[in-house]
């Protein structure tokens, strides 16, 4: 018996046999993109990645600037050492909808009729705002452009920087996904995902709230203290494991809970 099956190729009317773990792989990739596009849209035909970016973009900005033109120094330092705490403030703000919102609106029971898995669903939103944080971080290109412009700009901590916020941006999402699972409406989804990403930000600045012989796993915890290594310059494979599974993490806990009530 054979493991394949044929169809008809439409480009050249011919035929060829598909191996049905080709073709449900096709099928899948068909699905994601098909709920990536949905929800990416969602984002800029609507005012909510505009107002985010506007704002986000205006406190980087005028950190940035205070620095260069008031202190007059050219350099990122400022910039990235506040990035964990700014991105904290951003995901959420972008996420709280993804899910929250479908909820509300009763749009939800009827994507969860789809012929399509929960993680397919969880994939394609948390990928759009992954990527929509990456559109909103490209303008900031030109605080290290305008750097260069005054002198020798070192690429490792401006490489290393982004890549850092890259992975920051993906782990905060991955709580905002949750936080929107889990939550009723969007104010909920968004006051939770700020008190995660926030906390997780700013763990390693509270340390010695904890016992002595907890310090380190406690600092390692936080995302902030991971950060510092990309801001150097600095690729720790630590800290970009770290920063993948608490990512896939959440994400995970994100699809228990809808698997739950679905």
């Amino acid at each position: 018996m054979s493991d394949s099956k044929t169809i008809v190729d439409t480009t050249g009317g011919a035929t060829t046999a598909v191996h049905p773990f080709t073709a449900r792989a096709r099928r899948v990739v068909t699905t994601f993109f098909a709920l990536f596009r949905r929800e990416l849209s969602g984002y800029f035909q609507t005012p909510v990645a505009y107002v985010v970016g506007t704002i986000f973009l205006g406190i980087t900005a005028s950190l940035f600037f205070s620095v260069f033109f008031l202190f007059e120094r050219a350099e990122l330092r400022q910039f990235f050492g506040l990035l964990p705490i700014l991105l904290a403030l951003l995901m959420p703000a972008l996420s709280m909808r993804l899910i929250a919102e479908e909820r509300r609106r009763g749009t939800w029971e009827i994507l969860t009729t789809l012929p399509v898995s929960t993680s397919r669903i969880i994939a394609a939103k948390f990928a759009a705002v992954w990527v929509t944080a990456l559109f909103l971080l490209a303008p900031t290109v030109i605080f290290a452009l305008t750097v260069a412009g005054f002198g020798p700009l070192d690429p490792g901590p401006v490489v290393g920087g982004y890549l850092g916020a890259a992975l920051l941006a993906a782990a905060y999402g991955a709580v905002g996904v949750f936080a929107s699972s889990v939550a009723r409406n969007e104010t909920v989804a968004l006051v939770l995902g700020l008190v995660i990403s926030l906390f997780l930000a700013l763990l390693d600045g509270i340390v010695v709230l904890f016992p002595p012989g907890s310090v380190s796993v406690v600092q390692f915890l936080g995302t902030g203290y991971h950060f510092q290594s990309f801001a150097r310059g600095v690729v720790d494979s630590r800290s970009v494991v770290y920063l993948l599974s608490l990512s896939a993490l959440f994400l995970a806990l994100a699809r228990h809970q809808l698997d739950r009530r679905r």
